[in-house]
């Protein structure tokens, strides 16, 4: 690492954390002070434990074990470490499936999802959301003021494994009591699905099934509401857990969420949480969620892909409003993805310092110690199964080492990009084209702007709503909101900034019908979509300019002569209008022309932008630029060779 202080003042500092996820129950007693004091010598503060623990703290109904944890929390603490202390809602024991045998959620074929893993449990069960309440409400007792317990997770990684949706009837009578809640009169709810479409009217609430397993798809706004419904259910069974530690006790409560799930509204969730936080798998995402070509794959198969991460980072910053961690930071090979390679030297080091300079205040590495049985045994961890360090160890013992040099201020941002879970589920539900999705579109946009060396925020329509939130940037990017709420129209209209709108920007009402007038039906911009259409991935529309449209395009009517057509397609259709600081992207990019029009509606907001060598990102705070090399290969960056894997801060 290259560093350069003199010239700076620190601002707004943050003194970043590390941290281990810890598991006492499943190691001998004799082990934990050795775990603890190495803990701390390494330069750990944090330890979270017990998020799996239900099983052995309370085996059969009401007999309840409390002294290993009693114990685990005490050598931990007297250790100077600080616990973040897990609920354990994430897997129930065998003997709550006996109790409440409809508990499980079942998948969209109607099948039950057993018992053997974990996340068995439906959101819409109240059974055994009272159980869940019942566990934190004596944990919180217990453990509220414990001088030890510096904060709270509400379960694990909500929706992991697919788990948001369940098609069982504790979901089909919530959902139908969430309808009544919503709509009042059948008759409403009737008019605003349209379903007078295929004679698909309802007598009352009762006849109301789940939107699977029919002859073809179901009403997009029956599907709509069940998405709304299945979320809502997310965000009382979170707040239930949350009311009743806060209860008895004032450390801050948080979730660790996961990187592309996209099943539930986090923003909502978060709304009830203290910090959130979330779990960082780049070598494992790379294969499994990226969506990424098979050459980009071996391209960056050690080290993850570039913008990934930092994607997150960025996101769940604006969920948390400021406040976030990195809960579960990959250390090693994962067990989980199609393949699971080693992360080249220095990668575990880099993607803790690229947390922490987009404003992570703590980044804890999943595990501390291998467990050599049950399902995760090919995770690794900072240690071995038999204690001894794995390759990542060194990088962490230097990383603490750095942090305490390098206060990290809060970045200082003039772009940012609107990312909306209501918008990826319209996509889902209506794309209109194969393989395409709300969140490719929205990370199309962020990769073209981070490779012109821009640092982002990313925030949720709500936050834009309010005109001081949308007067502090400079320019603001909102591919893809399908449905948009009048208030956000207007603040984006009424921007001090650039704004770029579209495509498919206020393309559906809520109930997912085409609105009339047509969209956008904004009064700023001077367009008007009179059709649109997807293409084949091997049928891609080249522009004047370079580049080309891929996946989707609508196509326009310009309204007087207030608009200019700053880009066209081959074949004559205006694809970016410009009216004032108001534009309007009727089309999905390929990379190439999504840098280039970047670029340019960067200088028309005087923002400067530096196109980034292959690989290498950046991200600027107040007081320093940190570059990352992310390629296989080294880059040269103002005078000063990056290596792969390496860290650069200015």
């Amino acid at each position: 690492m290259s560093t350069d202080k003199s010239s700076h003042q620190f601002a707004l500092p943050i003194k970043p954390t590390l941290g281990t996820c810890y598991y006492p129950e499943q190691w001998p007693r004799e082990k934990w002070q050795e775990d603890a004091q190495q803990m701390a010598q390494l330069g750990l503060t944090w330890v979270r434990i017990a998020e799996f623990s239900w099983g052995v703290l309370e085996a059969k109904p009401g007999e309840l074990k409390w002294q290993w944890l009693d114990d685990a929390i005490e050598v931990l603490g007297q250790a100077g470490l600080k616990v973040v202390l897990g609920t354990p809602s994430a897997t129930p024991p065998r003997w709550m499936l006996d109790k409440w045998p409809d508990m499980l959620a079942c998948d969209e074929n109607g099948h039950a999802r057993k018992f053997g893993s974990r996340r068995h449990y439906c959101f819409s069960h109240l059974g055994y959301r009272e159980e869940s309440v019942r566990m934190a409400q004596l944990m919180a007792k217990r453990y509220g003021n414990n001088p030890y317990i510096h904060a709270w997770q509400v379960d694990n990684e909500y929706g992991c494994h697919d788990t948001i949706y369940s098609y069982s009837e504790a979901a089909k009578q919530g959902f139908r009591t969430w309808l009544q809640q919503q709509f009042r009169d059948i008759d409403a709810l009737n008019e605003a699905w349209g379903n007078v479409f295929w004679s698909m009217q309802y007598n009352s609430f009762e006849q109301i099934e789940l939107p699977n397993a029919t002859v073809t798809e179901a009403n997009p706004a029956h599907y709509m509401a069940y998405r709304r419904f299945s979320s809502d259910q997310v965000c009382d069974f979170n707040l239930a857990q949350v009311q009743v530690i806060k209860a008895h006790s004032k450390a801050p409560v948080s979730h660790n969420f996961m990187g592309r799930i996209t099943d539930f509204d986090h923003g909502a969730v978060a709304q009830d949480l203290d910090f959130v936080t979330w779990d960082s798998y780049p070598l494992g995402f790379l294969e499994d969620r990226v969506n990424a070509t098979t050459d980009h794959q071996c391209q960056y198969e050690r080290q993850g892909d570039p913008d990934f991460q930092a994607f997150h980072h960025d996101l769940y910053r604006g969920v948390g409003n400021g406040r976030w961690w990195v809960m579960e930071q990959q250390p090693g090979p994962v067990n989980w993805a199609p393949y699971n390679p080693a992360p080249l030297p220095g990668m575990v080091r880099l993607w803790s310092w690229e947390a922490i300079a987009h404003g992570a205040e703590a980044v804890c590495y999943f595990r501390w110690r291998q467990a050599p049985f049950a399902q995760e045994q090919m995770h690794s961890g900072l240690l071995r199964p038999d204690s001894s360090q794995a390759p990542c160890y060194e990088q962490v013992r230097q990383l603490a080492q750095e942090i305490e040099q390098f206060p990290v201020s809060k970045g200082k941002v003039d772009v940012a990009l609107v990312f909306d879970y209501h918008a990826q589920w319209a996509w889902e539900i209506q794309p209109h084209a194969a393989n395409t999705s709300y969140f490719d579109l929205v990370f199309d946009c962020y990769k073209a702007l981070r490779k012109q060396g821009l640092s982002v925020d990313i925030v949720p329509p709500s936050s834009l709503q309010l005109q001081t939130c949308c007067d502090q940037y400079e320019l603001i990017w909102a591919p893809g909101l399908m449905h948009m709420h009048s208030l956000l129209k207007q603040t984006l209209s009424q921007a001090k900034g650039h704004v770029v709108w579209g495509p498919r920007s206020a393309a559906k009402t809520q109930q997912m019908a085409i609105p009339v007038p047509l969209p956008p039906n904004v009064d700023a911009l001077p367009v008007t979509v009179l059709s649109c259409e997807s293409l084949r991935p091997d049928r891609p529309i080249a522009l004047d300019n370079g580049g080309y449209v891929v996946n989707y395009r609508e196509i326009l009517s310009i309204n007087g002569s207030l608009g200019d057509v700053i880009e066209h397609s081959e074949d004559g259709e205006p694809v970016l209008v410009q009216c004032g600081k108001q534009l309007y992207l009727s089309a999905w990019l390929d990379q190439s022309a999504w840098q280039r029009v970047v670029k340019n509606v960067c200088a028309m907001a005087n923002i400067t932008t530096q196109k980034m060598p292959e690989g290498v990102r950046r991200r600027n705070t107040q007081t320093h630029s940190f570059w990352f090399n992310y390629d296989n290969k080294p880059h040269q960056v103002d005078a000063h060779t990056i290596e792969p894997g390496g860290v650069l801060i200015q």
